[in-house]
Formats: C-alpha cells, structure tokens, sequence
C-alpha cells in the first residue's frame, strides 16, 4: 500500500469562528464534502465516511510550551517524541540536539533501507541551494531528513520537467517572484491530478505545503482564506485522481497556527490527521493519538508489519 504525506505546515482544529478561524470561513467544498458536510474544526473530529477520517491529534505531546516546527516535524518523520527527550519544542529550524534525531533520514531512511522507494515532491529553487551550500541557509526538519536518507532534493529543472511541484502548488511563485518563466503554469486542480500522477512511482511520497504557517503568522484572514480555497481545489483534482483502493492519502501538521487569527503565536490546539482512501488502511490509525503515532501508522500501511519507534 502507498501513501502520499500531504503536510501543511501549522493548521490545527479551532472553533467555528469565522471572526478568527479562516477554516470556519473559506468555502472548501471539497473538503467539506469528504466530511460529510462539515468544516475540519475540533468539533468535527473523530468523523468516519465513506472516503475519508478525520482525527484530532495531540501536538503538545506532554510538554510545557507551544509546540514548533523543528521538533513537531522531526516527531513527525520518527515517531519518537522528541520534545520529551529534550524536555522542550524547538523551532522554526533543527538544532544540533534536534537534527541528532534525524541522522538516519527517519522515516525516508528506514522505507529506503527496506527497499521501498520513497521522494520529497517539492520542487527547490537554485536560490535554495546556493543558501545551503554557502552556509547562510539551514535545513528544516524535512529536507534534512531527505538528504540524511541519500535521497536526492528536486530542482528547478525536475519542476519543469513534470517530475516535481511547487511549493505553492501552481509554480506562480517561481515564475513571477524569482523569475524562472520556463516553469509550467498549473491550475490548482491540475496541481492536484499531478500530486496523484507523481505518488505512483513511489511507496512514500511526500509533499510540504509551508504556506499556510506563513498565513498563520502573517494574521491576514483575506490571504488566509484565499491561500484555503486554492488549497481545496487542489484536493478536488488529487480526489479525482486518487485510487483509493490502491493508496492512503495523510494530510496533517506539526502544530496549531493557522486555525487562530487572533494571535501571531502558535497554538496548543490539537492538529488534523485526515485520512483519504483506503478503509483498510485507514483502520491502522485509529491508536494514533498525537503525532509520535504517524510515522509508525504509515510504516505499517506500507510495510505490512508493526512497527514502533
């Protein structure tokens, strides 16, 4: 069984409060129709339908503080629960005691050590490498996984090749902000049915979506429930795609931000695990609890086979 990991960074499950949370405002009919009609707040979890399962889960994991990104996403790649080893949440970028964590590639490493093909969908551009390789910029949790696993990061030119996607989905960003106006122009939908085309070549496919922390951050609920809503048409052309009888789709986050306007801070809230696809598959997550639960869950669905961190 394959799965597609479709991460969004910082959006958990708040009130329905269309004042404060842009996810109790955007019209998402796609989402909402995976739900049996309702909006992905905290009151719409645990749901079971016919496609798709909804699950608040815990991203504090037991420890004081709000939780960040470096940590949230290393539990999320483990399984481990990293911030009750350190004793604190860490972020927005992995410290040495965090990276330490992630030295094997986590879940990258161990599908790839047990010969299952596994890939970070995100398109990078040459900017981001001269960063890296200058010393001026570092790795977040995920592509340091990435490249601790040996796994290759994908460039502008795969992007333009059809081999990977934009962070933004459409590729607007690489042509109109940084200038690469050889990168196809994709409708969102059309992003989406390319999500579900590049997840077949792999066991373990993964996509990072950091735009919506960002939103988060930036308290902007116009920006916000604009950057949902093209959100959502690109899950209407990943659903139309998607086998469900061949594949799982998991969509979650490593905390709340997003869901609350009110604050540029993080949030304690309890972040999605949305389950698309398979029933059977779905099934093996119903004891995850908080995020150290995800990557265990996943490597079951695609190994076949227990597995604990």
């Amino acid at each position: 069984m394959r799965v597609l990991f479709m991460f969004l960074d910082g959006v958990g499950l708040g009130v329905d409060d269309p004042i404060i949370n842009p996810l109790a405002r955007a019209h998402m009919p796609h989402l909402h129709r995976l739900l049996g009609g309702q909006k992905m707040l905290a009151a719409s979890a645990p749901y079971n339908g016919p496609r798709a399962s909804l699950r608040a889960i815990d991203a504090n994991l037991g420890v004081s503080g709000l939780p960040q990104s470096a940590t949230g996403q290393a539990v999320l790649l483990t399984g481990i629960n990293i911030p009750a080893a350190l004793g604190y949440h860490y972020g927005p970028k992995p410290n040495r005691e965090t990276a330490a964590f992630l030295q094997e590639g986590g879940i990258f490493g161990e599908l790839t050590r047990a010969g299952k093909r596994a890939a970070l969908l995100d398109a990078y551009p040459p900017g981001y490498f001269h960063g890296i390789n200058s010393g001026k910029r570092m790795y977040s949790s995920i592509p340091l996984a990435v490249t601790q696993a040996g796994l290759p990061l994908f460039t502008l030119e795969e992007l333009i090749a059809g081999r990977a996607i934009s962070a933004d989905f459409t590729g607007q960003g690489f042509r109109e902000r940084m200038g690469h106006v050889g990168v196809p122009a994709l409708t969102p939908e059309q992003a989406g049915a390319r999500l579900a085309r590049l997840s077949e070549g792999y066991d373990f496919a993964f996509f990072e979506y950091w735009l919506s922390d960002y939103a988060g951050h930036g308290q902007d609920m116009d920006a916000a429930v604009a950057l949902l809503e093209v959100a959502d048409l690109v899950l209407g052309g990943l659903l139309e795609a998607w086998k469900d009888d061949e594949g799982l789709v998991v969509l979650t986050s490593d905390h709340g931000n997003l869901e609350d306007l009110s604050t540029r801070r993080h949030t304690d809230n309890p972040v999605p695990l949305l389950l698309i696809g398979n029933k059977k598959a779905r099934r093996l997550f119903d004891g995850v609890l908080d995020l150290a639960g995800v990557a265990p869950a996943i490597k079951k669905t695609i190994l076949g086979e227990d597995q604990r961190p």
